[in-house]
């Protein structure tokens, strides 16, 4: 993860501006349960009442209300309402509450508090529910307990007819309440309303909530009000908010998509050009470290993993904590009785988890070596299949590719066989989670200690939050690939290059292209000894340097020094007296003209090939250089001429017009230094002995260094360099060697009859 946050850092405002949006779109997500719960709870539970003190109240509601309070609270809350002057479907007095307690939060919350358990016993007392014949009972008992008590003579002043014990009590079947509290004294009165408030205590605080919205319905409906209105009304606007801010959220979806698909896409436009600019700056070392198959695959497959995982990154992972944390927090504002529901779902998603990542991640980095070996066997039977077919050996290759593809899909389908248990854990998971919050929450809402939108829109948040996990255990299929794919593009961008310019490259003066080697010695990366040992000589401009040698004495390897393919281990090489490692590799190889032993056209036409070191060159150069290469004829023959179509690699010309046209790519470029690593081979004697005799005459001024292994390309060289594992073992001309060297000689004679061998030797002595 850490390398794949490194990747996004140059991106870190698109990110932040993403990581905006999600927030928005998870406000969104976790409003939305709330306003379903309003919906059922005040819209329909309540008749879309959501005030917790009524505006308006008749003057005998209040009256009803007020027997259930102190004689200070009374006066509280008589104060907070005044005479309405709207006209109401109502014969009494019509009371509303004062502007001033609904703008001042403290006074409002007083009244609330003052009036919730009125409003409770008052919805109970006037139903005929068995609440309130059980209070009337009660009451009743009480009446005449009390009033049984009173000695003669001490009866309240003007209640003597209505308390006289030889008359009888009044009849409280045919009274309501408040009638009854109505006769009684205020001491006595309160005493009885301070014990039902005691026994009220005992209840719940979510059913007193849930009373006072019922009693304030049926108070309105008492003022003439429509309360069927109230309820659509409080309906159709919840609605409104949730389709608002369902839009809002989608809106946020599409844009983050398409802010995470943008970034998501440069990721992989910038690995993949990074990489490409490391891979062209690589030495051999470099390409003998990488193979190619796994360069291919890491410039292709691995960063495609990189840029699909950063979509799904800023998508969804950036998602997921911010609606689980939400989700979290608006459970514990829902229920916190229930909060150990989600602690249970959370342990066993993250268990499912780890369990998975330990058995699955391993099997990741052994896909993506089993994918490089796969192109590698297929990249070798493709570019080998003509000698393939040549040797009948078919029957071994498709053996050895069935058994990369066997192995790749046997480690794949362990991979995928195991994610194949996470989704229907996961659902099992969720399932089971939703049934216990209902068990556990149909119990609380038969206690009346929860609503059953708080219900829910508790499943609703437990859902977001294990869906949140569900996303973070989607990208764990991706994930661990994915992380295998950024080290192994990240090896290949903090690979050191063995080869690099000077931190104060010299300037490079132009000379004529002398090339000196001073007692160069060189090993491979790694090597345990040296594969050129103290090799010294001086190539000068206008003369022929040749290199011969048995194969595998290090004639390449000397040649590929120049360039700087590779640097020297000991000693040092100079072109017009500057060390080639004190100036940039552009100004070095600029001045030269490569030839590669194997020669390389590149997709395009045949001018774009000649001039590709040259690219401002004119038409008459192109033409003179492919004279020069005796490659003329053959264009000419072409019914588009220069402009025939090279196919990929040169597969549409032979092998010796593939190498001529290297060689005119090389002369088109007007080096100082010509290198020619054995780029004759593939030419016949006629077109050899006739590109060597117009090349002398076009490299009259310059320096010829050529790698070859048939005397008679380099026999009229001005010197030739004989190798024999890795050291110089001769040096001089043709007849020269022929008499002072050994190697060289056997070379010859396996190469020249007799006759022209004493001709030769004839002419030295």
């Amino acid at each position: 993860m850490r390398k794949l946050f490194k990747f996004l850092k140059p991106y870190a405002s698109a990110v932040t501006a993403i990581l905006c949006v999600l927030i928005v779109q998870a406000y969104c997500d976790l409003s939305l349960p709330a306003y379903t719960s309003d919906i059922v709870n005040v819209g329909i539970q309540q008749g879309g009442v959501d005030e917790k003190v009524p505006d308006v109240i008749s003057e005998e509601d209040l009256r009803h209300l007020l027997a259930f309070v102190s004689s200070d609270q009374r006066q509280i809350i008589e104060r907070s309402y005044e005479e309405s002057e709207d006209e109401y479907e109502c014969n009494g007095v019509v009371l509303k509450l004062k502007q001033s307690v609904k703008d001042d939060d403290g006074k409002y919350r007083e009244l609330e508090e003052l009036l919730g358990k009125p409003m409770l016993l008052a919805a109970g007392f006037d139903s005929e529910s068995d609440m309130a014949v059980q209070m009337r009972e009660q009451m009743k008992s009480q009446m005449q307990g009390q009033v049984s008590e009173i000695p003669d003579g001490q009866m309240p002043e003007g209640q003597e007819q209505s308390f006289n014990p030889q008359q009888g009590l009044p009849d409280p079947e045919g009274m309501s309440v408040y009638d009854i509290l109505d006769m009684m004294d205020p001491v006595q009165r309160e005493s009885i309303v301070t014990g039902i408030m005691e026994q009220i205590d005992r209840l719940p605080d979510m059913m007193v909530e849930q009373s006072a919205p019922l009693y304030i319905r049926s108070a309105y409906e008492n003022v003439g009000l429509n309360t069927d209105q109230i309820q659509t009304r409080y309906i159709l606007a919840t609605g409104g908010k949730m389709l608002a801010l369902a839009a809002l959220g989608m809106a946020a979806s599409i844009l983050v998509g398409l802010m995470a698909s943008r970034v998501g896409a440069s990721v992989g436009r910038g690995l993949r050009r990074d990489v490409f600019r490391k891979v062209v700056g690589f030495s051999n070392g470099e390409f003998d470290k990488f193979s190619t198959a796994s360069l291919i695959t890491r410039s292709t497959n691995d960063i495609q993993q990189i840029q699909m995982l950063t979509v799904m990154i800023l998508r969804m992972v950036l998602f997921a904590p911010i609606l689980a944390v939400g989700g979290i927090y608006k459970v514990f504002q829902t229920n916190m009785d229930m909060s150990w529901i989600i602690v249970l779902a959370v342990g066993l998603i993250v268990l499912i988890v780890m369990t998975l990542f330990v058995v699955v991640m391993p099997k990741f980095k052994i896909v993506q070596e089993q994918v490089d070996r796969l192109n590698l066997v297929s990249r070798e039977i493709l570019t080998g299949l003509p000698v393939i077919r040549a040797f009948s050996t078919e029957k071994y290759e498709e053996e050895r590719f069935d058994a990369a593809n066997r192995d790749l899909t046997r480690t794949n389908l362990f991979v995928n066989r195991a994610m194949t248990f996470m989704m229907p854990l996961m659902m099992l998971v969720m399932n089971g989670i939703a049934v216990l919050i209902v068990w556990n929450g149909g119990h609380s809402v038969d206690s009346g200690t929860m609503q059953v939108g708080d219900m829910m829109a508790f499943i609703q948040y437990t859902m977001q939050i294990i869906m949140s996990f569900l996303m973070i255990c989607m990208i764990s299929v991706m994930l661990p690939r994915a992380a295998v794919s950024a080290t192994r593009v990240d090896e290949v961008l903090e690979s050191s290059t063995l080869i690099h310019d000077p931190k104060k490259a010299e300037a490079f003066p132009r000379g004529r292209g002398e090339v000196v080697f001073d007692h160069v010695s060189f090993r491979y990366p790694g090597a345990e000894e040296d594969v050129l040992h103290d090799i010294s000589f001086t190539a000068k401009p206008g003369e022929t340097t040749a290199f011969i040698g048995s194969t595998g004495s290090g004639k390449s390897t000397l040649i590929n020094l120049i360039p700087r393919f590779y640097d020297v281990t000991d000693g040092k090489i100079t072109v017009d007296g500057t060390d080639i490692r004190q100036v940039s590799q552009h100004d070095l190889r600029d001045r030269l003209g490569y030839v590669p032993q194997k020669g390389v056209l590149f997709s395009g036409d045949i001018a774009s090939n000649i001039l590709y070191g040259n690219p401002e060159g004119s038409e008459e150069e192109m033409k003179e250089a492919a004279g020069i290469a005796q490659a003329a004829e053959f264009i000419e023959e072409k019914r588009e001429k220069y402009e025939s179509s090279i196919a990929q690699g040169g597969s549409n010309v032979s092998g010796g017009q593939k190498q001529r046209l290297s060689i005119a790519r090389a002369i088109a470029k007007h080096p100082d230094i010509y290198i020619f690593d054995d780029s004759f081979s593939a030419l016949d004697y006629k077109t050899d002995v006739t590109l060597r005799k117009a090349l002398k005459e076009k490299t009259a001024d310059s320096t010829v260094l050529i790698v070859a292994q048939r005397i008679s390309t380099i026999l009229h060289a001005e010197q030739i360099i004989v190798l024999d594992d890795g050291e110089v073992v001769g040096k001089g001309t043709h007849r020269e060697l022929l008499k002072n060297c050994e190697a060289y000689y056997q070379i010859a004679a396996s190469q020249l009859s007799e006759k022209e061998l004493e001709e030769d030797m004839k002419e030295v002595v």
